[in-house]
């Protein structure tokens, strides 16, 4: 299994990026997707998460910012960051648990390789 990001960048204060992350490989389906970011010299941390159904749940910080969304037909998920912020500058990771054993429903959760996103003038 694989998951690849794409999307990151370097975006001014107020501005706007929109990430992607697509799962590929062995999978019968997949439960909570996330994105978490990695600041310099500070732990990783959640962002935003989506359920198979399509429930949200955000960190305090992006609330009202950030949108997590995701396309179950083409194992992907996205990440609309609006009215960026300069503290929001991190690599940005998404995470998903894959099931990829349609007969035992086993999954295992999975990392892509992550994409900066720089926010500066």
């Amino acid at each position: 299994v694989q998951l690849v990001e794409s999307g990151g960048g370097l975006v001014q204060p107020g501005g706007s990026l929109r990430l992607s992350c697509a799962a590929s490989g062995n999978i019968f389906s997949i439960n909570t997707m996330a994105w978490y970011h990695q600041a310099p010299g500070k732990q990783r941390e959640l962002v935003a998460t989506i359920t198979s159904g399509g429930r949200t749940n955000y960190a305090d910080s992006v609330k009202g910012r950030f949108t997590i969304s995701r396309n179950n037909a083409n194992n992907t998920v996205y990440l609309q960051m609006n009215s960026l912020k300069p503290e929001d500058t991190a690599v940005y990771y998404c995470n998903a648990d894959i099931i990829y054993s349609r007969a035992t429903m086993r999954s295992l959760h999975y990392w892509g390789q992550g994409t900066q996103v720089t926010v500066s003038s």
